[in-house]
Parts: C-alpha cells; sequence; structure tokens
C-alpha cells in the first residue's frame, strides 16, 4: 500500500481517497457527513471549503490520532513567530511598541504592496512605515485612498479588503 508524506507524516491510499472524494462531495452530504464526525453536531457553516478541510481534518485525527498538547503548543509558537501577515516584529507586546507606533495589527508589514482591481483599473497600494503610498502620493490611510478613487466615503480596511 503507497504512502504518500503529508507534512512530514504519511498518509495511505484509503485515508487520500477519503479526503479527496470529499471533494466532490455536495453540500448537504458534507454536512450529513460533518453531524456523523462530529457526534450528531450541526455543521457550523454552508462554506464547503470549511466543512471539506474540517472534516479532512476528522478523519486524519481518528485515522492516525489527535496532536499532543506539545506539538499543539509548537505550531502556535511557530505561527507566531513565522507569520507572514503580521509580522511578529510589528505586535505591540515584544517591546517595539515605540518603534513602529500603534499599527493596526489587520495591516501587512511595511514594504507590502495591496493590488486591487476597481472597474477595470489595477490599484497598487504600497504599505510604508507610517501611511500609505498610491499614484507617487503619502496618504495617512487606506480610507483616504479609496475615497480618491471611488469618489465616495469607504472604510479602506473594506473596500481593500483586509
Amino acid at each position: 500500500m503507497p504512502l504518500y508524506v503529508m507534512e512530514g507524516r504519511y498518509m495511505n491510499d484509503s485515508i487520500l481517497a477519503k479526503i479527496l472524494a470529499l471533494k466532490e462531495t455536495s453540500l448537504p452530504e458534507l454536512q450529513k457527513r460533518y453531524a456523523e464526525l462530529y457526534d450528531g453536531k450541526k455543521a457550523p457553516s454552508n462554506n464547503r471549503a470549511y466543512l471539506w478541510q474540517r472534516i479532512a481534518y476528522r478523519i486524519q485525527e481518528r485515522a492516525y490520532g489527535v496532536l499532543s498538547d506539545e506539538a499543539r503548543d509548537k505550531a502556535s509558537e511557530l505561527a507566531q513567530e513565522h507569520d507572514p501577515i503580521n509580522n511578529k516584529a510589528l505586535r505591540p507586546d515584544n517591546g517595539l511598541r515605540k518603534l513602529y507606533g500603534s499599527r493596526d495589527k489587520r495591516l501587512p508589514i511595511p514594504g507590502t504592496v495591496i493590488t486591487k482591481n476597481y472597474k477595470g483599473a489595477d490599484i497598487r497600494v504600497k504599505i510604508l512605515d507610517k501611511g500609505f503610498e498610491y499614484n507617487g502620493k503619502v496618504y495617512r490611510s487606506l480610507t483616504a485612498i479609496a475615497k480618491e478613487v471611488t469618489g465616495a466615503h469607504w472604510s479602506g480596511f473594506l473596500f481593500f479588503n483586509l
């Protein structure tokens, strides 16, 4: 029986086949399967991708066992250390708040370019240490850029899907 390496562990054909078969399953069937695997609990979502992930995880959990508390803590630690969106250097709890100010945690790290297609035009905004650059001009907020682009008041975070 061939084994497949997934995240440092081996997965056999039958487990992989069960998981891949779920990709083609209808939403009502996924909801039914969720209830079977989670002791009769109603599916918490109507999102197929979300349910597929939860069911796939549960199938693997039953086949290979649950993560130990130590492994779960290590995974959480690694996520904190290597999170590419909210880089640890920008988090207020590490003593560098004075260096970066009170940045909103929803913002990507400085240097990141946010792109959005609006009415056929590509909007490119560069995140700066303090502010945002759009079309060679520096703005204090994403909201100001959204207003510049649309002519109407928009929440900058909503407009740029952050």
